[in-house]
């Protein structure tokens, strides 16, 4: 019978007793999905592949953790989030960056925002770098909320599974990470126009 042929229960059932070769169709399978996870929370290539290969090797790891109660796909993205955010943890850059060095068109994307938010387009290129920008200036925490809740369009309550926090901790952190964006929103604003 070959790997491909065989359920995924099976597959990590033999990669339990020692087959290693039964948990590579999974990294295949799942790999384009845990990559798409790190590349929200990392912006280099080799941070991105630090921590797909992360990912893996704790999933390899703590397989025995696995017990089948919901679908391995649903462990692995949870194990991929806490991995993402200790990350995020781990290589906090120095988030005190100045909005001086904008580009010349994230400028003006903000200065038309300011103007007329109506006619400023939240697709623009220069509008997505400036929130790229912004993400990086968040803590750990708020970055992580941020991507799962607003970009991503999770619900508190799958937050709340991927993350292990309990759901009024995932409510008390997004409140306090919207409070962290309008700060640095604010600060950019008074750098740039007061």
């Amino acid at each position: 019978m070959r790997a491909m042929e065989r359920t995924e229960a099976e597959l990590i059932a033999a990669a339990l007793k020692g087959d290693a070769a039964s948990f590579e169709p999974l990294v295949e399978k799942y790999s384009p999905r845990v990559f798409a996870t790190a590349r929200r929370y990392a912006r280099r290539e080799s941070e991105v592949e630090d921590i797909v290969q992360e990912v893996w090797l704790k999933a390899y790891q703590k397989l025995s953790s696995f017990r089948g109660d919901a679908p391995f796909e649903h462990w692995l993205m949870r194990l991929a989030v806490r991995t993402c955010y200790d990350f995020l943890r781990s290589h906090q850059r120095n988030r005190e960056t100045t909005f001086s060095e904008l580009t010349e068109p994230e400028e003006d994307w903000l200065e038309r925002f300011v103007r007329q938010p109506d006619s400023a387009s939240e697709h623009a290129s220069a509008a997505k770098q400036l929130i790229e920008r912004l993400m990086e200036q968040l803590s750990p925490p708020a970055r992580l909320i941020i991507t799962l809740l607003e970009i991503e369009d999770r619900s508190v309550k799958e937050i709340s599974r991927l993350t292990g926090w309990s759901v009024p901790l995932v409510k008390v952190r997004a409140f306090r990470a919207r409070a962290e964006m309008r700060k640095l929103l604010a600060k950019i604003a008074k750098d740039k126009y007061l």
